[in-house]
């Protein structure tokens, strides 16, 4: 295991990034996630990386679109309004089967909202993130220990799949400082043959491209891409269940909501409630059978996010309907107490008990 140092959660993810074998960082400054940037322009040089501060965030993501045509690992890092700027590029990543890694820590919205943590992109990244039939990865940290492995992890599912990972955090992830653990990352021998590296007239021209004019064929294109999101869905999906081996209550939350959860499950229990909670850490992929499986056992769900209410659709379509799913919440860059938190239980368990 290698020393844990303290580090910034912003920093945890460049330099995972780093050390999962990414040379490679196009970006644009924004509040809270600039520290991702700031690193990579400090340490890229030094390594023989590249780091490239573009004119926009649309030039940034066609930057990654280059880059990831070779094959290489390569990133791009934002904030909510600058992830929106970057939604034509994700499309033709994944109209080109392109792996990349992209990192969204969010903030207020909509419009430019302000700068303190938000949870309000949920729909934009698990629902596509650009024109067309497409899904992204998305990965949820709730500790900067998350923040690191999550991005390798992200690194190493887009290349697996050929397709971009998102790494969902929210402002206070992207700030807060916590002990990490980094090492270096065993990449695995990905099949990068379709890559565009030069031939040496030694093998036919790969060609890297998201426009088909022909209908049938894109259709069998979008066809196939769905099979391969079918596979990612019956095995990569990853979550934390907490508490919920007697639970009657079942809380979901992820990021800095969940880690406000767990300790408002905590004084819930030392009431004598039975609460427990299931963190989904692949936010796409969904955990729908873990929240039908909890549906058979508890009285109802708590969805705690820092939005209106996004994930709290997927809570409800997971348990087929079948049980009251309660939004406790807080928006525009506000994030809910635990006592908040605990009063919502308090409710449901008042319903549960009637």
């Amino acid at each position: 295991m290698a020393e844990k140092v303290l580090m910034k959660g912003n920093e945890a993810i460049a330099e995972a990034a780093i050390l999962a074998g990414c040379r490679h960082y196009f970006g644009y400054l924004i509040t809270p996630q600039t520290e991702i940037a700031a690193y990579m322009a400090k340490k890229m040089p030094k390594i023989g990386g590249c780091f490239l501060q573009a004119e926009s965030e649309v030039a940034a993501i066609n930057m990654v679109y280059g880059v990831a045509s070779t094959g290489k690992r390569v990133m791009t890092s934002s904030s909510s309004p600058g992830i929106s700027l970057k939604s034509e590029g994700l499309s033709y990543l994944a109209g080109s089967d392109l792996p990349a890694l992209v990192v969204n820590v969010q903030r207020g919205g909509p419009g430019l909202g302000g700068i303190q943590p938000s949870q309000s992109d949920y729909f934009q990244a698990t629902k596509g993130g650009g024109h067309g039939d497409f899904k992204m990865i998305v990965l949820a940290p709730s500790s900067v220990q998350e923040m690191a492995s999550l991005t390798v992890k992200g690194f190493d599912l887009a290349d697996k799949y050929r397709m971009t990972s998102m790494i969902l955090a929210d402002g206070t992830m992207g700030q807060m400082m916590e002990p990490v653990s980094l090492e270096e990352a065993a990449v695995a021998d990905y099949d990068k043959s379709w890559a565009v590296t030069g031939t040496k007239c030694e093998r036919e021209h790969n060609i890297i491209n998201s426009l088909s004019l022909v209908p049938e064929e894109l259709e069998q294109l979008n066809f196939k891409r769905y099979e391969k999101y079918k596979t990612i869905e019956e095995n990569e999906v990853m979550y934390e269940e907490y508490m919920m081996e007697d639970a009657d209550i079942c809380v979901s939350a992820f990021g800095i909501a969940a880690r406000v959860a767990k300790n408002a499950i905590a004084m819930a229990r030392a009431e004598g409630i039975k609460v427990g909670m299931i963190r989904p850490i692949t936010l796409w992929p969904f955990p729908v059978k873990a929240f039908k499986a909890a549906a058979e056992k508890v009285n109802s769900f708590i969805s705690v996010e820092l939005s209106m209410g996004q994930m709290i659709e997927d809570i409800r379509a997971s348990v087929e309907y079948n049980k009251p799913v309660t939004l406790c919440n807080r928006a525009g860059g506000m994030i809910p107490s635990p006592e908040q938190v605990l009063e919502v239980i308090r409710e449901a368990n008042k319903g549960g008990n009637k």
